[in-house]
């Protein structure tokens, strides 16, 4: 077969995208050598990827996501190479592409959470791109010979939204990353925030403040779980210092919450020093495709207080204490007992561990490959 792969999300830029595009052809290279691969990247991460197999050819696709460019030109290019069939990582198929291809879903938060909350433009404009985002996934998943979604929720919740036959679609994982660029021995108590800051004890979010993150219920939690037990912890929220950490930053300062920390996006070396400290990892996330953040805290040996939402009850299982994410009450318990009761704590430190080895970027790979074969009507 001659696939075709769009990997202009490949790479860090694009976070977790970017990662799983990365990864998928990574690993394709490692356990196909009979396909022919050709894979098109953009100007800005061409070079992040360099075939290691001979099968495995990249062609530049500069061409922007979202972008009339895309729309125009990506489908001139796709049809140019007359592949057997192209597989698009996101929702973002050209709607004027007509050839055979396979979809990735990882959510459906846009349509799911449709509201003006969630964006920087003004009504009128918001409303008329969630129109064109509402079509374009519509007629993917509609026009996709099989679609692949990262867990079983979302399998469950793209049947349901769009009443698919469930045959149409696979379950592939995701995983967290087993190789680490940077060595134990560099995490020490010199590092950059602990110079800035006295961090002692705290709790600790990593993510983007997204509204469906739910990070005002999680830092009003917070300030009502300190109240109540006068606990020295601190709470610490790490991501991009975009439009909506600046929307939180202010809904803290009106709530007068005290001993919130809020850092920008951090070199690794840094981050796993947080981790190496954190007394526990807080994600209360009201919807999620997967959710990569819990299971990276656990490979790190850090507690987790997740959401009870139904994927996370899938991914995480019983490795995480799981509470009701839209209940105050319900959060301040669990952070209490997260924090005080040191036999759960090392419970969930050890399933922790192994439910994050659960999951691998090999097997994700392997099972988008015997999709790939399904298509060819070889299973």
């Amino acid at each position: 077969m001659k696939i075709g792969i769009d990997a202009r999300f490949l790479g860090p830029e694009s976070k977790g995208l970017g990662r799983y595009t990365q990864k998928l052809v990574e690993h394709l290279e490692k356990i196909d050598h009979e396909n022919q691969y050709i894979i098109f990247l953009r100007k800005d991460n061409y070079d992040l990827f360099q075939p290691t197999n001979p099968n495995f050819k990249k062609i530049l696709a500069d061409y922007k996501w979202y972008t009339f460019a895309e729309q125009i030109f990506m489908p001139l290019l796709l049809h140019k190479h007359k592949f057997d069939f192209v597989h698009f990582p996101h929702f973002n198929i050209p709607i004027f592409y007509l050839g055979k291809f396979i979809i990735t879903i990882h959510d459906l938060i846009l349509v799911r959470f449709p509201t003006k909350k969630a964006t920087t433009l003004n009504k009128f404009f918001y409303t008329i791109k969630f129109l064109v985002y509402k079509l374009t996934i519509f007629l993917a998943v509609k026009r996709a010979m099989k679609i692949i979604a990262v867990s079983q929720f979302t399998k469950q919740d793209i049947c349901q939204y769009y009443n698919l036959p469930s045959e149409k679609i696979f379950v592939t994982h995701e995983a967290v990353d087993n190789e680490k660029n940077i060595k134990k021995d560099e995490i020490c108590a010199g590092d950059e925030v602990a110079k800035k800051t006295e961090l002692d004890k705290f709790l600790i979010y990593v993510g983007n403040a997204y509204p469906h993150k739910n990070l005002e219920k999680l830092v009003e939690a917070f300030g009502v779980w300190k109240k109540k037990t006068n606990h020295s912890h601190k709470l610490v929220l790490v991501g991009k210092d975009d439009y909506f950490y600046q929307k939180l930053k202010e809904y803290i300062k009106n709530k007068d919450i005290k001993d919130v920390i809020i850092f920008d996006t951090l070199s690794d070396r840094i981050l796993y020093n947080l981790y190496a400290k954190a007394s526990a990892f807080i994600f209360l996330s009201l919807y999620e495709g997967f959710g990569l953040p819990p299971l990276e805290a656990m490979q790190e040996g850090i507690p987790v207080l997740s959401s009870d939402h139904p994927v996370m009850l899938e991914i995480l299982g019983e490795s995480a204490l799981h509470c009701d994410g839209e209940n105050i009450d319900n959060i301040v318990r669990g952070m209490k007992r997260i924090v005080g009761d040191q036999n759960l704590r090392k419970e969930l430190i050890a399933k922790g561990r192994i439910q994050a080895n659960k999951y691998s970027w090999e097997k994700m790979a392997k099972e988008t490959f015997e999709v790939y074969d399904s298509v060819n009507g070889n299973r």
